[in-house]
């Protein structure tokens, strides 16, 4: 696991946008991997900013969105559909016959699984993720994979905690429904990107990041489980990583990598 600390969480956005860049520009059949929530909003909104101003191009790039909520239609305001057209679809060159967010406005048991297994098939036969970006949850959860989550768990329906309900219930117009079940990526799904690259920032997600980063690994935190990933990069902001225990060493192993990349290392 690679960590890298930056001061801002503007700083955290322009890194992980110079990620997304290289992948897309390396690989114009690239498949991305995306995540909705507040963290990701800067990343979008500095990719946009790049595609207006002709320095990258999504014409062929495929997207699968790691979640969705059930019981809303993509239409509702806060289905991650319409969150993900609001802030990268919508404002960009790509096509959205190649944009893929979990179907989950059924109430229908049967139906969801159906989707869900669609949806697992339809990430394989386009040839796996490239990148898959993801924020992390207060309780560690990454998509909507909330802790006891199998490590060897797909694409399914999945009920969400009373702390993910409650953080997002600021979305909602009080009284209005708020879903507590989610079709999600699974962790072993996850797991099958070829490089994964979490973001956070903020002093609220700081003992999460400690949880993942340096405890052990363990499904009550499921984001820990990046811990194996041959190719996995956390970034952090300051506050994001004010509790690591050794903040410092990361630095210092991130200045080092820097140096090696640049030759400048004797």
């Amino acid at each position: 696991m690679q960590v890298i600390i930056l001061p801002t969480p503007n700083d955290v956005a322009q890194y992980a946008a110079n990620s997304v860049v290289d992948v897309v520009t390396e690989n114009t059949n690239s498949i991305l991997g995306l995540a909705t929530g507040s963290t990701p909003i800067a990343l979008y909104d500095e990719l946009v900013s790049r595609c207006r101003a002709g320095l990258l191009s999504f014409k062929n790039t495929k997207t699968f969105n790691l979640d969705e909520y059930i019981g809303i239609s993509e239409c509702h305001e806060q289905s991650y559909r319409a969150f993900m057209n609001r802030h990268l679809f919508n404002l960009v060159d790509i096509n959205p016959a190649n944009t893929y967010v979990p179907l989950a406005d059924s109430l229908d048991p049967e139906v969801l699984t159906r989707n869900a297994k669609a949806y697992e098939s339809e990430i394989e036969r386009s040839g796996g993720i490239d990148l898959q970006i993801l924020g992390i949850g207060v309780n560690g959860h990454i998509g909507f994979n909330e802790p006891t989550s199998s490590f060897a768990s797909r694409t399914r329906i999945k009920t969400l905690s009373k702390s993910t309900v409650e953080a997002n219930k600021r979305f909602f117009i009080k009284g209005e429904f708020q879903p507590h079940l989610a079709i999600t990526m699974g962790i072993g799904t996850i797991l099958e990107s070829r490089a994964i690259l979490l973001m956070a920032t903020g002093k609220g997600k700081a003992q999460a990041v400690k949880d993942m980063i340096e405890g052990p690994l363990t499904s009550m935190c499921p984001a820990s489980v990046l811990q194996q990933h041959k190719k996995s990069i956390v970034i952090l902001d300051e506050e994001a990583a004010s509790l690591l225990s050794l903040k410092e060493y990361y630095l210092w192993c991130e200045e080092k990598r820097q140096q090696l990349h640049e030759g400048n290392l004797l």
